[in-house]
């Protein structure tokens, strides 16, 4: 039984590194049934989630999650904020200021969280 309502999350700097966040963050939100696509630096897999390091126009993204710094941030600007997501988690080690306000320019949600933590303790 499903208490929550699928939230569709697009993790970037998806990694098949098991000790990498991006990697743990995947394996988390599938397992609390969220649906995942992800993009990475190269092709990969984790768990059944196939990603590519192609900008996909993915619809009905609600959560975008950030594993990447601020400076590999940049070239995903007009593509995240063309995705219209909900939301935009902007996990330790990534916060951006700049992208942040362009979030907000945008009607787009940036928060400063951990989406570990953020799932663990239900606030996803």
């Amino acid at each position: 039984m499903q208490h929550k309502p699928n939230k569709k999350t697009l993790v970037i700097g998806a990694s098949e590194n098991p000790s990498r966040y991006s990697n743990r963050a995947i394996h988390m939100l599938r397992s609390t049934g969220n649906e995942v696509v992800a993009i990475g630096a190269r092709p990969g897999t984790v768990l059944d989630v196939e990603y590519g390091s192609k900008m996909i126009p993915f619809s009905d993204i609600d959560t975008v999650t950030l594993y990447l710094n601020p400076g590999n941030q940049k070239p995903y600007y007009d593509y995240i904020l063309s995705l219209k997501p909900k939301r935009i988690v902007f996990n330790p080690g990534t916060e951006n200021e700049e992208l942040e306000q362009l979030a907000v320019q945008n009607g787009i949600l940036p928060q400063e969280a951990c989406t570990l933590v953020m799932l663990s303790t239900g606030q996803y």
